[in-house]
């Protein structure tokens, strides 16, 4: 019988994939589990932006890029994006990969350097879905 699981269920099989997955790795990658966040403030405290990531494995993972529209066109993003790759330098990971759609900022990730390996048309409906690597 298939069910919608709870929360325990669902970090119950969350965990036995983790525990697979780990069973499959060298011993040097089995922990390599890290959230990589960061922020700028204004003068006053606020944040302006903000980047959230995972280090997984030999590899960063960017989930989020967000740059207050008021902060936008000053480097705000480039400067975090460069700060998050220079940390995975620092972490030894070989790669960073990220989505975009097409009314976020593929041309910003391109213009760092990240390729397009995939896009899906129409998701959302009406634009495209990138996915980006770059080797470090």
């Amino acid at each position: 019988m298939i069910s919608r699981s709870s929360k325990e269920e669902s970090s119950y099989v969350r965990n036995r994939l983790i525990e697979f997955n780990a069973g499959q790795l060298p011993d040097d990658l089995k922990n390599r589990y890290e959230e990589i966040n960061l922020h700028v403030k204004d003068d006053e405290g606020n944040i302006i932006a903000g980047l959230l990531s995972v280090m997984c494995w030999n590899w960063l993972e960017v989930d989020i890029l967000w740059v207050d529209p008021r902060y936008r066109k000053q480097e705000q993003g480039s400067k975090l994006l460069m700060e998050a790759e220079k940390i995975a330098r620092e972490k030894g990971c070989t790669f960073i990969k990220l989505n975009t759609f097409s009314f976020q900022a593929p041309e910003f990730y391109k213009k760092h350097g990240y390729r397009e390996i995939a896009v899906i048309d129409d998701a959302p409906r009406g634009f495209k879905h990138y996915y980006f690597k770059k080797d470090l």
